[in-house]
């Protein structure tokens, strides 16, 4: 035996026999109770979700409901006029007056959007002596998705165990004690919301509320109103709410008074809670519409109720390994050491230095975790905080941002093996298509639909600002829809499903094209955009700074991207020919790509300074990533090496989500030593206060620090550590595409590649040692490796040699594994 097994075998006895933590890779632990919301950890089954603050005589646990916004359904004719603003607009960008151009754009706002609110807070008061606590220890599994509370006081360990269920629709908290008779509970229910609490017979407690009927954005505050209204006169807006805590089993005295619950002298206590609220839907009013949040709570809890604790459970985590276990990634072995360390103190030597690719391993996992817990079929769409928000007035609203962040959270679902649970973007866009054609008619007299920046579970598709209050640099981008539909053509893209092709995704991807077709205007030859914005950066020009132009090359590319996605689509269906020799003509006149001065890839139609040459948006680059209009595959690679000039300018400062995304785009460039370089980044430590010297970063409880927290970066850095093993965006499997030196051994079980394929690597030394392909459609393959590889099973095979790589393409048949083994 070696002394590194020895070693090992030592931790786990000793951790045991203190009754501390096993060695696992997938868990998140602590030595100390959350003080701040980023310290606590979350749970969440894509409707319900909780933040667990681990508190020991008091504990907290914030609730969400991913359904419970304020306002309701968009309003038509906010601002009838908006559209006689447009000619004026155009005209005065081809003479270069920006600055009217701006003024102008003003005039063609509407409302801002809606808000996500906090559902409340469960309050949990348990009697013990606070001087002789002893031993705590809280953790996250994220395999099982229950969170664990334990510690000792006089020699009794109380634990706690909370885990939410998908299958049963509720909240399950389990409370023990390895001493009988010393539990001596207390709880209650709260919400910084409109609310009444009541009791229901001696062990249930009732929250009813209703949310406001209107809550501006963070950042708005005008004189001439308050920020929060709760009253709509026309009796439309504003949801209902209803939580339920009931108590499922305990051996003590059970009471409650008005608005508290509670439990003396026992040995196990389990508690259920459930929630529900009336939202109908994106179209139908919250109040006079909605659903019936009463009966939906209680029948939710009434079905919960029917089992037991260890039914319950099993039922959890049975449901949540199916979706887990489907991906598994080993990035090198740490020194045992590191999982001595609680993990916030373990991120923080990870910051100072310390290599330990097991933590970067969990890091990836708990971007898929999160998406598990905050996005479910039947669900609403994960926000900016995913479902998790404790704020009345959330930063930027805890919206949906879709000039990047909406679509970020969506990067890691088909290739991590969640393919369903981009179910809830999907049906969303949707919804965004219906109310973004009024927008369009309305706005811009124009066919299709168009949907900006900012929107909400009622589907806003306007650009916001309150006619006039709102930036143009952020308000006025036309694009947010048109890039939402990659999303549409992604997921086809990946499962092979044409049904849903021809019934759900083409639909909506070729009104947004129609859009485009009343759109873009001609200028020297070129179709262009006008107005139009590179989201959220200035540039500078006769020494101003100005936001709006023309053919901004996110625009351009964004519309070469739709219309790419929409020819190919059309011929899987044998569909709209004239349709597709339409887009195809618009396609060649599409405003080209263009290389600047620095030998940059050119943000705008000119070659602009940006009035911050290291701003956070990289929009420009939408072309490399997500898009796959250039890659240094390509025969030109002209665009990808300005791409990477680009990214050299802009530099690796900036957010936690612009840290994710840059680890896509170095993985794009083939570069796994950067994409490693910004990992590292994303995971630097920000503490609970939010304080950085280097931007953006990691909490102590892994939510990724913008900073304030936006979960977009988790997903960015877990689609981009993916992106860096498996590529498949230019029609082949490319194995190991940006591996870097640090990686030296391990492998990845379980990604997706486009076509319909699952994938195994395994790798040695840095280099592809085995992998093995399960084609799910039956369609053609093509790999390409740094190596040559033998195939088993395949038939046909044609091999090619390329610029340093290697080329196999072979037919395979549907539910067919085909190994590859590296040549010795």
């Amino acid at each position: 035996m070696s002394k590194r097994t020895l070693c090992i075998l030592f931790i786990a006895v000793l951790l045991t026999a203190c009754g501390e933590k096993e060695v696992t890779s997938l868990k998140l632990w602590y030595d100390k109770p959350a003080k701040e919301w980023v310290e606590a950890l979350p749970l969440g089954n894509g409707r319900l979700g909780a933040m667990v603050y681990g508190g020991m005589n008091d504990e907290l646990i914030q609730l969400n409901d991913g359904s419970l916004w304020s306002g309701g359904p968009r309003k038509d004719n906010v601002n009838p006029e908006a559209h006689k603003y447009l000619q004026p607009l155009r005209e005065a960008l081809f003479k270069a007056d920006y600055q009217k151009a701006n003024e102008l754009c003003r005039k063609m706002q509407g409302y801002f959007s809606e808000s996500y609110l906090p559902l409340g807070d469960l309050i949990i008061h348990q009697e013990i002596d606070t001087t002789k606590i002893e031993a705590y220890y809280r953790d996250l599994s994220l395999n099982q998705a229950v969170a664990t509370t334990r510690f000792k006081v006089d020699g009794v360990e109380y634990t706690r165990e909370l885990f939410i269920s998908s299958p049963d629709s509720a909240m399950v908290v389990r409370f023990t004690a390895d001493k009988p008779e010393v539990l001596n509970l207390t709880f209650g229910l709260h919400s910084v919301l409109r609310h009444a609490v009541t009791a229901s017979g001696n062990d249930q407690l009732v929250m009813r509320g209703k949310v406001p009927a209107r809550v501006d954005p963070s950042y708005y505050n005008p004189e001439f109103r308050d920020p929060v209204s709760n009253e709509d006169a026309d009796g439309c807006d504003g949801t209902r709410f209803q939580t339920n805590l009931k108590v499922l089993s305990a051996d003590g005295n059970v009471t409650t008074t008005d608005s508290e619950l509670h439990i003396k002298n026992a040995s196990e206590v389990v508690l259920l809670l459930t929630a529900a609220t009336s939202f109908n839907g994106f179209d139908k009013c919250p109040d006079s519409e909605g659903k019936n949040e009463t009966q939906i709570a209680d029948r939710r809890l009434a079905e919960a109720a029917s089992k037991d604790y260890a039914t319950l459970k099993k039922n959890h985590i049975v449901d949540h390994t199916a979706l887990f276990d489907r991906v598994s990634i080993d990035l090198g072995k740490s020194n045992p050491d590191r999982e001595l360390l609680p993990s916030d103190k373990r991120l923080k030597a990870h910051t100072e230095g310390a290599e330990d690719p097991e933590l970067e391993a969990l890091y990836f996992q708990y971007g898929r975790y999160l998406l598990i817990a905050c996005s479910r079929p039947g669900g609403t769409p994960a926000n900016l905080q995913g479902i998790w928000n404790k704020e009345l007035r959330a930063p930027w609203s805890s919206n949906f941002t879709i000039n990047i962040n909406t679509e970020m959270n969506y990067w890691p679902a088909e290739v991590t093996n969640l393919s369903e649970l981009h179910e809830p973007l999907l049906n969303w866009i949707g919804d965004l298509s219906k109310s973004g054609a009024k927008t369009a008619k309305e706005y811009y007299n124009a066919r299709g639909w168009v949907a900006h920046h900012n929107s909400d579970i009622w589907g806003l598709s306007n650009a916001v600002g309150d006619i006039g209050n709102g930036d143009p640099v952020w308000a006025n981008w036309y694009m947010g829809g048109h890039w939402l539909c990659q999303h549409l053509w992604e997921h086809y893209s990946f499962t092979g499903d044409k049904e849903y092709l021809a019934e759900k995704a083409y639909p909506v991807m070729k009104e947004a094209a129609m859009f485009c077709f009343d759109w873009l205007v001609e200028k020297d030859g070129y179709l262009v955009t006008a107005p139009s914005t590179s989201p959220e950066n200035l540039f500078v020009a006769n020494g101003k700074n100005h936001a709006v132009t023309v053919a901004s090359t996110m625009d351009m590319s964004i519309i070469w991207d739709l219309f790419t996605n929409l020819i190919e689509a059309s011929e899987v269906l044998q569909i709209d020919e004239d349709f597709r020799n339409q887009l195809a003509d618009m396609k060649s006149r599409l405003y080209p790509l263009k290389i600047g001065s620095r030998g940059q890839l050119q943000e705008w139609d000119k070659d602009f300074v940006e009035q911050d040459p290291h701003h956070r948006h990289v929009s420009h680059l939408f072309g490399l990533h997500p898009g796959r209009q250039i890659s240094l595959l390509n025969e030109d690679s002209r665009f990808a090496e300005a791409c990477r000039k680009t990214l050299e300018i802009r530099g690796d400062e900036g957010t936690g989500w612009s840290k994710g995304w840059k680890i896509n785009f170095w993985a794009r460039l083939l570069d796994g030593d950067h994409a490693y370089t910004m990992i590292r980044d994303i995971m630097r430590f920000v503490d609970a206060s939010g304080t950085s010297s280097v931007g953006g970063g990691t909490y102590p409880n892994f939510f990724d620090a913008h900073p304030p927290f936006q979960i977009d970066g988790n997903f960015g850095a877990t689609a981009g550590i993916a992106e860096m093993l498996l590529q498949s965006h230019l029609g082949e499997i490319h194995l190991l595409p940006a591996h870097p030196k640090v990686w030296q051994k391990g492998g990845v079980k379980g990604l997706r590649a486009r076509g319909g394929f699952e994938v195994d690597i395994d790798w040695n030394e840095g280099q592809l040692e085995r992998a093995a392909i399960q084609s799910l459609n039956g369609n053609p393959c093509t790999i390409r490796t740094t190596i040559p590889v033998s195939i088993s099973s395949a038939k046909n095979i044609q091999e090619q040699q390329q610029d340093g790589y290697y080329l196999y393409t072979f037919p395979t048949e549907s539910g067919k594994t085909y190994k590859l083994t590296a040549k010795k």
